[in-house]
């Protein structure tokens, strides 16, 4: 799959820049619909369109405000990992924090940005996350890991594997996965990849695939999960141009 994906890509670049109109309505899509399922995900119950409104500034009635919340937080998350793709920063982790810090904002702010100082377990994982006195540790450990032993890996292997990683240590209280989601389209971005979205009827193969990497550090099935999104990303971008 990988070779095909590469192939997709290379067709992908060979007619950038797109269109201005035609990269600006895929960017909106795309950046809604990575919205809506990153929060149907941890069970926001707002609808593909009730999150279109909530964005247009509109409030859905029947809705509580932290899901209205999540929907604002996540747009300007996405806005923060834009800037740092434009200005080509290294990751580090004043950067994750911040992305944190702003998918919590105004719904935990006291937690917003701060690793967790408790323990933490994650429904339905045979994983558990390490201690909190640990997360610092692992944390750094992360970051060298990924200005370092990453270097090798291709896009979708370093962003699938930071991801899993990062949910892996579960450094904060909550927001983890929607933090986890950025961090992987954020490496994809910098790549040249539209970013991927990973879809709320998937969610059980993915969060299997999740738990198989933390328990048996074999990442080979979460990765091809995320390139089967890649996939489709460029299928929707190489259809738009053709």
């Amino acid at each position: 799959m990988l070779n095909d994906i590469l192939k997709k890509k290379e067709q992908l670049d060979a007619v950038r820049p797109l269109p201005k109109h035609t990269l600006r309505t895929l960017q909106e899509k795309l950046f809604l619909e990575w919205t809506y399922h990153s929060n149907a995900i941890e069970g926001n119950t707002l609808t593909l369109n009730e999150t279109k409104v909530v964005l247009e500034g509109i409030t859905v009635g029947g809705k509580t405000l932290r899901e209205h919340l999540e929907v604002i937080n996540h747009q300007e998350a996405i806005l923060y990992v834009e800037e740092i793709v434009k200005d080509e920063d290294p990751l580090t982790e004043w950067q994750i924090k911040n992305i944190h810090r702003l998918v919590l904002k105004g719904i935990d702010d006291s937690n917003a940005g701060v690793y967790r100082e408790e323990q933490v377990f994650i429904s339905g994982a045979k994983h558990v996350p390490p201690a909190a006195v640990l997360i610092p540790e692992k944390m750094e450990a992360m970051i060298n890991w990924y200005k370092n032993e990453s270097s090798h890996l291709n896009a979708i292997e370093r962003g699938a594997m930071l991801h899993a990683i990062f949910v892996g240590i579960h450094p904060f209280i909550d927001g983890n996965g929607r933090t986890a989601r950025l961090l992987l389209n954020l490496e994809l971005m910098k790549d040249g990849y539209p970013p991927v979205i990973i879809k709320v009827e998937n969610r059980l193969a993915y969060y299997e695939a999740l738990d198989e990497a933390h328990t048996t550090q074999d990442y080979k099935d979460f990765i091809s999960l995320v390139a089967t999104e890649v996939k489709d990303s460029l299928d929707l971008y190489l259809k738009a141009i053709k």
